[in-house]
């Protein structure tokens, strides 16, 4: 049974756009290298922080929603960890309401977007 997930990560704010692009494209391919399938990401930008982490203030946050199996799990934050370029990442299960509220959140956005 494949379980969803969502991923928040910050990567450093020294990262060129293509060296951030370089970071996500890796991890999706880790997930899709383990059998996962990434549904659904967001680009969230720079943004501040909440407080200084590795003495910098801002961070590119970056969301990455996807299906896998739960042993995925430790070995993809431990890639995370590994990766210097991630300063902060998040992952969490969501359960049945939440991946529905998650799609029917894409799906109006999607709606004002295109009317």
């Amino acid at each position: 049974m494949e379980n969803r997930y969502e991923t928040v990560f910050i990567a450093t704010p020294v990262l060129s756009e293509a060296q951030m692009k370089e970071a996500v494209d890796k991890f999706k391919t880790i997930i899709a290298d383990n059998g996962g399938k990434v549904v659904h990401e967001e680009n969230w930008g720079l943004k501040k922080l909440a407080y200084p982490i590795q003495k910098k203030s801002t961070g590119f946050y970056y969301l990455v929603e996807f299906e896998c199996n739960s042993n995925f799990i430790q070995k993809f934050e431990t890639e995370l960890r590994r990766d210097e370029r991630i300063i902060r990442f998040l992952t969490f299960r969501l359960d049945k309401y939440a991946a529905e509220y998650a799609e029917r959140k894409r799906s109006k956005l999607t709606e004002k977007v295109e009317g």
